[in-house]
């Protein structure tokens, strides 16, 4: 799985102009799963996201996590993370998961973060979505499951 973590101060996903999830201060999470992505891979993500220290103390240091700072998830699933651009100019997606393997892994993912005491808000899998957000720092972190 491919995580690009991006804390924000205000994030929304909106299908035909109608906002389906909205957060404000938290992370935006682009979350792409691959062909051979277990319940594993998500595991290693609900364990790593709720404790990343990525906002600000006191003394303005990266030193608090979410659940420090009682912030929330805008979790959208994105297949193109998993793009292969080293042939032509189109990209192939031939690694991303198909749906049957990927939606109940991003809904478990999902889930494991609720169970983590986080709110999790959503985009909807497969939608043609309009997502907007304000990237705070800008901070954008990258996880992949297959380099851990």
């Amino acid at each position: 799985m491919r995580a690009v973590i991006q804390r924000v101060s205000q994030a929304s996903v909106a299908i035909d102009e109608q906002i389906i999830g909205k957060i404000d201060k938290g992370f935006m999470i682009l979350l792409g799963i691959h062909e051979e992505d277990t319940q594993e891979d998500a595991d290693y993500l609900i364990r790593k996201i709720p404790l990343l220290r990525v906002f600000e103390d006191a003394e303005g240091k990266m030193n608090q996590n979410i659940q420090d700072v009682a912030g929330s998830i805008l979790s959208v699933s994105q297949f193109t993370l998993y793009a292969d651009t080293k042939k032509g100019n189109r990209p192939s997606f031939i690694k991303a998961a198909r749906p049957e393997t990927a939606i109940p892994l991003y809904e478990y993912f999902n889930e494991g973060l609720r169970q983590q005491g986080l709110i999790v808000e959503t985009g909807e899998f497969g939608g043609d979505m309009d997502v907007a957000l304000v990237n705070d720092g800008p901070v954008t972190i990258i996880f992949d499951t297959r380099d851990k």
